[in-house]
């Protein structure tokens, strides 16, 4: 069975062990950056939309 990308799911989890070994110790603060940066992408686009809605 092929998933994403053509890669089996053995390779997936070689791959996946591999990102734990060399990012184990940065990965908590690279995913709650990565959050921080999703919302305030999401605030944006919000601020925007508000921003550009005629007055009525």
């Amino acid at each position: 069975m092929l998933l994403a990308f053509g890669a089996n799911p053995i390779e997936l989890l070689i791959v996946i062990g591999v990102a734990l070994l060399l990012f184990g110790k940065r990965l908590p603060d690279l995913m709650r950056s990565m959050g921080q940066s999703v919302t305030e992408f999401k605030k944006g686009i919000k601020d925007d939309t508000d921003e550009t809605r005629p007055q009525t």
